[in-house]
Parts: structure tokens; C-alpha cells; sequence
């Protein structure tokens, strides 16, 4: 049983420990109508903060839904701003812990990881294993078992305090990824089983942070138990390498067992042991032992929403500044890759007039 750690509510609710979290909560949104209100006042908000989390009275409040469709249909959830101050505050005191515990191949959401890192070490794998078995969780975040999770939350969390605080949490945001999760029953289940409490809302720090410790258990099943040496993860994306396809294929069942401890499954007909000289798709990207191409559906939605920028632009709506954002930020994502004629493709088009009003 692992040690516990105890007496961390105090560092939770500190004044300071809020403060840093306010402040990294407001980053890049202090124009939010919302940021700016509460920044006006901070010091007086954030008194009153500490004060209902110290007597129990602090309750979530409700999130704030709203749709993206890029090729397929995700549900985004965001939370009140006084919200996301109180989950920067608990993973500041709660992350350290689980920090040095986790694998050093699990990239998502991690300091000092990423996607590029994960990409080379995709990429590293693949010039030393013949075949890879990409695998990826079937409706990962609205799966998520709040019984689970809490479970593996209390081995290494001793403080009754924080649990109830990630209890809150967790409630809040049960019911906003319900029509999202196709119902699934596992050995030994009845039907009140589809009645358990799972999900969490994607956008918060929390949601990220607690489906690295949901997946802890599996990493380490996949590195101590299946003893595979080339295997990375990012988010519930993961990759293991071998030079035969029959321990790929041995793995795949032993995973599909070990998902179900964690009331998790695989998308099966994704599952399937690769050639890597062939080509396999991670992060955004298709890898090879020799190349890394961008996958066509990233270029296609970086493509439409260039094309709005420009239209923005061209209306006024916008100005260089951020028409030339855009552009920076998608070129430093893909030039770590076989871009160079994609990106000269891409960006060919002229950037409009400003329409003149008056």
C-alpha cells in the first residue's frame, strides 16, 4: 500500500497557493468579461474564496457547454471562473504527488513533455521495432468512472478534506458528458450499473489531470506486467512496439482485460498491429521510421480557419496582429515535420484589403 499523504488542505485553501492560482487561471483570458470583473476586486474575491472553502460552504457552480465539430462532434465544458481559480488551487498541491509517480512516457498535459516530445519519441520507437499497435480509448472522458478514479485518487491522498473537495468537483461536472457516453456493461455488472457516476467535462485542468491518474494503473500494467519497453502515451492515446505482431496481438487481449478494471474499452477495429515503415497516425501526425506527415483532417481544419481569419481581416474584424498569430502559431506546430510545401500550399493566399467604412 503505498504512503498516503495528509494534512494538505491547509496548503490548498493559503492565500497564497490561491493567489497563484488565480493568477495562472487568468492567463491569456484577462479580457473575458468574467476575468476582468473578478480582477477588479481579486484580493477582496479571493478572501471570500478562502473563507467558504475553510467553512465547507463553497459549492461548484454550472458549467457553461458549447459544441466544436472537427470531423467528429466533442462537447467542450467551461467552467466559472471562481471554479477554475479553486482546480488550478487543488492540482498546484495535489499534482506534485502523483507527478514523480507517473511513467516517464506519458506526455499529456505534463511540464517539460507535449506533443512534439511525444511525436520524437514516436518517431525514436519506430526507427528500432518493425510493428507498432496504436490503441485509443473509446469515448475516454465521458467513461471515466467517478468510483474509479476516486479510489486510486485516496491510495496516494490521506486528507478527507481535499478528497470532499474532489468529490465536489467531480459531481459538478457528472451530468455534462452524459448523452456522450454510449452504455457499456462489464462482467459481473446489472443494470444499475448504467446509473453509476462517470465523466468529465473537457476543458477543465482537473478533467486533464485526473485521466493521467485513471491511466496511471495501466501504464503500469503495460510497462511491469506485459513488460513492453517501447510504449508511450498521450491522453488515451497510446502506442506499444514490438518486432512481432504475435506479442502485439497478446497484448491487445491482455489490454482489453485490463481496460475493463478501469470500466474503460478500445476502439477494436483501431487496435490492430502496424507495419511501421507504413506509416501510423499519432498526435496529428502520420510516422514513419524516415518522415512525419501532417494528417490530412489538421490541415483541413487549420486550412478553414485561415480562411476565416482572412475574411475577418478583410471585414475589419480583426487586426494584423492577430491574423499573423494564427499563422506563427500553426507554422511552429508543423515545422517540426514534412511541411514545407503544405505550408507554402496553405499560405499562398493573399491577404485581403481592409474594407473601408464610413
Amino acid at each position: 500500500m503505498p504512503k498516503r499523504v495528509r494534512n494538505l488542505w491547509p496548503h490548498v485553501i493559503s492565500f497564497e497557493n490561491l493567489w497563484q492560482a488565480y493568477r495562472a487561471a487568468r492567463r491569456k483570458k484577462r479580457r473575458r468579461p468574467a476575468v476582468a470583473a473578478f480582477e477588479f476586486e481579486a484580493e477582496t474575491r479571493l478572501l471570500r474564496l478562502q473563507e467558504k472553502l475553510a467553512a465547507g460552504r463553497y459549492q461548484p457552480g454550472g458549467y457553461r457547454t458549447f459544441v466544436v465539430r472537427e470531423w467528429k462532434r466533442r462537447i467542450i465544458s467551461a467552467a466559472p471562473f471562481e471554479d477554475r481559480i479553486v482546480h488550478h488551487a487543488l492540482c498546484r498541491v495535489i499534482e506534485p504527488i502523483f507527478e514523480r509517480r507517473f511513467i516517464h512516457d506519458s506526455y499529456a498535459c505534463r511540464r517539460g513533455k507535449g506533443t512534439l516530445a511525444a511525436l520524437n519519441r514516436a518517431q525514436h520507437f519506430a526507427r528500432r521495432y518493425r510493428y507498432v499497435l496504436p490503441v485509443d480509448v473509446r469515448e475516454f472522458f465521458p467513461s471515466i468512472d467517478h468510483a474509479v478514479l476516486r479510489q486510486i485518487l485516496a491510495r496516494h491522498i490521506g486528507d478527507q478534506r481535499v478528497l470532499m473537495l474532489i468529490d465536489q468537483i467531480l459531481a459538478g461536472g457528472r451530468d455534462v458528458l452524459a448523452e456522450a457516453y454510449t452504455p457499456v456493461l462489464f462482467p459481473g455488472d446489472d443494470l444499475f450499473a448504467l446509473a453509476r457516476p462517470r465523466g468529465l467535462p473537457i476543458g477543465n485542468l482537473t478533467s486533464q489531470f485526473f485521466a493521467n491518474v485513471y491511466l496511471h494503473p495501466l501504464d503500469l500494467f503495460i510497462k511491469q506486467t506485459l513488460g513492453c519497453r517501447a510504449y508511450l502515451r498521450y491522453c488515451d492515446d497510446l502506442l506499444l512496439f514490438a518486432d512481432d505482431k504475435a506479442t502485439l496481438q497478446a497484448w491487445r487481449a491482455a489490454l482489453v482485460t485490463q481496460l475493463a478494471t478501469l470500466r474503460l474499452t478500445l476502439h477494436a477495429g483501431r487496435a490492430q498491429p502496424v507495419v511501421v515503415a507504413a506509416g501510423f497516425p499519432f498526435v496529428g501526425w502520420t510516422i514513419t521510421p524516415a518522415r512525419r506527415r501532417l494528417r490530412r483532417r489538421n490541415v483541413v481544419r487549420f486550412f478553414r480557419r485561415y480562411r476565416m481569419r482572412l475574411r475577418a481581416y478583410g471585414a475589419g474584424e480583426i487586426d494584423l496582429e492577430r491574423l499573423g498569430a494564427t499563422v506563427h502559431g500553426w507554422v511552429g506546430q508543423t515545422q517540426h515535420g514534412s511541411t514545407t510545401g503544405l505550408r507554402k500550399a496553405v499560405l499562398r493566399q493573399l491577404i485581403p484589403k481592409v474594407q473601408a467604412h464610413g
